[in-house]
C-alpha cells in the first residue's frame, strides 16, 4: 500500500516541477535563508510547541533539502532511493498509528519553513492532513511601514493571546474588527475551549466558502469570514452547519466578492445632471399609484438627539414634498433592542424604503438587505463597503471651511477651538478643512482640537474657554431648542456670554427628496443594477445638501465673505483641500495647486500643521465613541486598540 501511495506521490511532485518549470517558476521548495535579505534586520521569538496549519507551511529553513521536493512538498525521487524508502516507512507509520514526533520549524510572515521533519510535512500533505505539530520559532521581520508587514504585526498581536494562527486577512484593521465581531479585546486571553470553538467555526466556513467558489477569489477566507460575521452573529455560525453557511453565503456572496475589489466603493458626488423642471410632478404623475411606505430607523429619539431630530425634520419635509403619495414611518430607540428585528418589523409594516440614520445601524442594515432583497435600505455613512446598502452622508467639510474662514476673519488672537465628536470617516476632514478656512483669512491662525466622546461636550468647551479661546466650533448638528443653541455652530465665547454666529447646516429633507424621487422614477434602482461596487452617495453644497446659516447679528462684510465663498465652492472655483498640505507630522501632502481627491479626504487620518491636539486612542472613547469607531472610525482611530496591543504583546519591531 506504500508502495502505491509512494507512486502516487511521486506523480503529484513531477506533474508540480513540469507545470512550474513551463511557467518560468522555481520548481522546488522556497528557502528562508535565501527569502531574507542578509542585511535585514530581524528578531526571533520561540513560540514553544504549535499547532501549525499544514497548509502554511511552504517550504525550508536551509537549502540542503529544498530540492528533495516538488514546490508542492510532493516527492522528487524515484522509487528505488533511500529517499523513497523513508517516505513510504513514514506513510505505514501514519496509516497504523499516527506521526507523532513534532518538527522543527521557523515561522515568517505567517508562512512555515521547515528545519527538521520535511518527510513528515510531505507525507501529512499527502494525505490531507490539517495540522502537524512543531516547535517553532518566529522570525519577525523590520517593520517598514508596508500594508504587509503592518497587517503582519496586527496578527501578532492577535496571536498573542488567542493562538489562533490559521486566518489571516488581506486588509488592516481586520484582526481588530475580528475580536470586536467576537465580543473579545484584543488583550484578553483565550482559553482553549474558545479555541477550539473558533477553530470548528472558521473549518465549517471554510468548507462552505470553497464549495461556493471561493477558490477562484484572490481574497483571503478570513476576509470572507469577516464579512459574513458583519451580517450573521459568531453565536449563529458556530451552530449553523455547512449547508446553511452556504446558503447565507449565496445570499450575501456580492459583498464576498467586493474584498477581491481594488476600489470597492463606487463614489457618487452629485445627483444626476440632467434635471428637467418639474421633476417631482412628473415622477409623482407617472408614480405607481400605491402609496410608498418609507421607513426612517433612528438609533434615539428627536426629543433627546439633535442628529436624529435634524433627520426628523429631513423625514417631515418629505412627507409635505410628495404629500399623499408616499406614508412616512419612524421607528426610535431601534438599538434598545435587536436593529435588525426593528427594520424587519418597518418590512413587515409594508415599507419599501429603509433610511436607516446611523453608522451603528450599518450592520443590521446589511443583514436585512441580504435577507429582504426587495427592500430597498440605504444607511447614513461614510466609506462602508457593503454591496447590498446605499450609503449616504454630506460633505460637511465645505461648511466647516467657511465657519474656519469667519473664526479666522474674525478673531485678533488667531486662536481658535473646535470640539469634534468622533474620529470617524468625515470628521477628520471637517477639522483639517476648519483650520484651513482659517489659515485662508489668518496667517496666524491656530485650532484647539478636543473631543467630546473623550471629556463630555460641555468639558471639551471648558477647556477651550479656559486657555482663553472665544470662536469655537462645536459639533456639526443645529440644536432644535433655541436657549442650547449657543452649543452648536461656530460661536463667541466669552464667559456667560455666548452667541452663535455661523452654522453648518445639513440639509436632509432635500437629500431625501432627491432619492425618493429617483426611487420613483427608478434610476436609483437602475444606477444600484449597472453598479457591481458598493454605491457611497456622497453630495456636497452643490446639490444643496449642505449649506452655511449666518446670525442676523453677523457683520455685512463677514456675511458677503461666507456668500461669496458658497458659491466659489459651488463653481469648484474655490478648493478647499488645494494641496500642497502639511500634516502635524511634517509630511508634505500633494502637488503644487491641485485638489487631494475625495477618496484622499475620505480616508484622512492626520491633522494638518496648525491643528493643536491629536486623534484620541480607543481607549480613551467613551462608549458610545466606540461603538461608532468599531463601526466607522478612521483607520488610526480603528488601530490604536491594535498598537496597544502589540505594545503589552512586547514583541518588538
Amino acid at each position: 500500500m506504500a508502495d502505491t501511495y509512494y507512486r502516487d506521490a511521486l506523480k503529484l511532485g513531477q506533474k508540480e516541477v513540469q507545470t512550474r518549470k513551463a511557467n518560468g517558476e522555481s520548481p522546488f521548495l522556497p528557502v528562508l535563508d535565501e527569502i531574507i535579505p542578509a542585511d535585514q534586520s530581524t528578531t526571533t521569538v520561540n513560540l514553544g510547541l504549535v499547532q501549525i496549519p499544514i497548509s502554511r507551511i511552504v517550504g525550508t529553513k536551509t537549502g540542503g533539502r529544498s530540492s528533495s521536493f516538488a514546490a508542492n512538498f510532493m516527492p522528487v525521487f524515484e522509487e528505488n532511493t533511500e529517499f523513497a524508502v523513508k517516505w513510504k516507512h513514514l506513510c505505514e507509520a501514519h496509516l497504523t498509528e499516527g506521526i507523532h514526533d513534532p518538527i522543527k520549524a521557523y515561522e515568517y510572515m505567517n508562512r512555515f519553513y521547515v528545519l527538521e521533519g520535511n518527510k513528515r510535512v510531505s507525507v501529512l500533505k499527502f494525505f490531507g492532513a490539517d495540522t502537524i505539530e512543531g516547535t517553532v520559532t518566529r522570525i519577525l521581520p523590520e517593520r517598514d511601514g508596508s500594508e504587509e508587514v503592518e497587517i503582519y504585526y496586527e496578527f501578532v498581536a492577535f496571536y498573542k493571546y488567542s493562538k489562533i494562527n490559521f486566518i489571516e486577512f488581506s486588509k488592516r484593521g481586520c484582526y481588530g474588527e475580528l475580536l470586536t465581531l467576537l465580543g473579545k479585546e484584543m488583550d484578553e486571553e483565550w482559553s482553549l475551549d474558545e479555541q477550539r470553538t473558533f477553530a470548528s467555526a472558521y473549518h465549517k466556513f471554510e468548507k462552505a466558502y470553497m464549495a461556493s467558489g471561493g477558490g477562484k477569489l484572490q481574497s483571503t477566507i478570513g476576509d470572507a469570514m469577516l464579512s459574513y460575521l458583519q451580517i450573521y452573529p459568531y453565536q449563529e455560525l458556530i451552530s449553523a452547519d455547512p449547508a446553511d453557511i452556504k446558503k447565507n453565503l449565496s445570499k450575501m456572496w456580492e459583498d464576498v466578492k467586493l474584498n477581491d475589489a481594488d476600489e470597492p466603493i463606487e463614489l457618487k458626488t452629485e445627483p444626476p445632471e440632467e434635471k428637467k423642471p418639474g421633476m417631482i410632478s412628473r415622477v409623482l404623475a407617472s408614480a405607481d399609484p400605491n402609496v410608498l411606505q418609507v421607513a426612517f430607523i433612528y438609533d434615539g429619539t428627536p426629543a433627546k438627539s439633535g442628529w436624529v431630530h435634524e433627520h426628523e425634520e429631513g423625514r417631515l419635509y418629505v412627507q409635505h414634498k410628495f404629500e399623499d403619495k408616499i406614508d412616512t414611518m419612524t421607528y426610535p430607540n431601534a438599538l434598545d433592542d435587536d436593529p435588525y428585528e426593528v427594520i424587519v418589523k418597518a418590512i413587515e409594516d409594508g415599507c419599501r424604503v429603509i433610511f436607516t440614520i446611523s453608522p451603528r445601524l450599518v450592520q443590521a442594515s446589511v443583514k436585512a438587505a441580504v435577507e429582504h432583497p426587495e427592500v430597498m435600505i440605504l444607511n447614513c455613512s461614510l466609506n462602508l463597503s457593503h454591496r447590498y446598502i446605499l450609503t449616504y452622508y454630506a460633505r460637511m467639510y465645505e461648511a466647516k471651511f467657511i465657519l474656519g474662514a469667519v473664526a479666522g476673519s474674525l478673531s485678533d488672537s488667531g486662536k481658535l477651538g473646535y470640539v469634534c465628536d468622533y474620529p470617524i470617516y468625515g470628521q477628520i476632514a471637517g477639522i483639517n478643512a476648519f483650520a484651513l478656512g482659517a489659515q485662508l483669512t489668518n496667517p496666524r491662525a491656530h485650532v484647539y482640537l478636543e473631543w467630546s466622546s473623550v471629556k463630555g461636550a460641555d468639558e471639551a468647551a471648558k477647556a477651550l474657554a479656559e486657555q482663553d479661546i472665544h470662536y469655537i466650533s462645536s459639533q456639526d448638528t443645529a440644536k432644535f431648542l433655541e436657549d442650547d443653541r449657543d452649543t452648536y455652530g461656530l460661536s463667541y465665547v466669552n464667559g456667560e456670554h455666548k452667541k452663535v454666529l455661523v452654522d453648518s447646516v445639513w440639509c436632509w429633507g432635500k437629500y431625501y427628496e432627491e432619492i425618493i424621487s429617483r426611487y420613483f422614477d427608478k434610476s436609483l434602482q437602475a444606477e444600484y443594477d449597472k453598479s457591481d461596487k458598493a454605491l457611497n452617495y456622497y453630495w456636497g453644497m452643490t446639490a444643496g445638501v449642505v449649506d452655511v446659516w449666518c446670525s442676523e447679528s453677523l457683520g455685512a462684510p463677514t456675511r458677503r465673505l461666507v456668500d461669496f465663498l458658497k458659491e466659489s465652492i459651488c463653481q469648484n472655483i474655490c478648493i478647499p483641500f488645494l494641496t500642497p498640505l502639511t500634516t502635524q507630522s511634517g509630511e508634505v501632502i500633494g502637488e503644487d495647486q491641485k485638489s487631494l481627491t475625495l477618496d484622499q479626504i475620505i480616508n484622512m487620518d492626520y491633522l494638518v500643521d496648525n491643528v493643536i491636539g491629536e486623534i484620541p486612542k480607543y481607549d480613551d472613547l467613551s462608549p458610545m465613541g466606540k461603538a461608532t469607531v468599531d463601526t466607522a472610525g478612521v483607520e488610526k482611530a480603528q488601530n490604536d486598540i491594535v498598537k496597544e496591543a502589540q505594545k503589552k504583546a512586547g514583541d518588538a519591531s
